[in-house]
């Protein structure tokens, strides 16, 4: 029983890391995250129903999700084979996802430069260069 448990959570965890970055992988191609509202309707348009709750247990990686449909219309919307959000060991990153993969790490890299800027208030040169260091360093990992 425990072994199933465990597999349930490897699933819901690998598709969580894979819809967050199709979703980062969007928001860099087309500059800004698509909304729940605009995936629920791109797949209501193809008489797929997804529910609020159900995408935040994805997204999330709360639970396992195995539904065919809203799979099928996932990989349509973000343009990738369905057995990348499957979680397929066999299916490869899409190249297109590659590609984008430096600039997604930009874009938070930039993001966690700026919420510090903004929460950490007035910081000297030398401790803004140091977070910049850090966050370039990590990015390259």
């Amino acid at each position: 029983m425990q072994q199933t448990e465990d597999q349930n959570k490897a699933a819901a965890e690998l598709l969580e890391k894979r819809l967050r970055l199709l979703l980062d992988v969007k928001a860099a191609e087309t500059g800004a995250e698509p909304s729940f509202s605009e995936i629920a309707a791109f797949l209501r348009e193809r008489g797929t129903n997804l529910s609020r709750s159900r995408w935040t247990y994805m997204i999330n990686g709360h639970r396992k999700v195995d539904d065919a449909e809203v799979f099928a219309g996932l990989a349509e919307f973000f343009d990738v084979d369905v057995d990348f959000i499957t979680g397929d060991s066999d299916a490869s990153t899409p190249e297109k996802v590659k590609a984008q993969i430096d600039l997604v790490r930009s874009m938070r890299a930039g993001k966690v430069k700026s919420y510090a800027t903004r929460t950490l208030g007035d910081l000297s040169p030398e401790t803004l260069r140091a977070i910049t260091q850090f966050l370039d360093q990590e990015m390259t990992q």
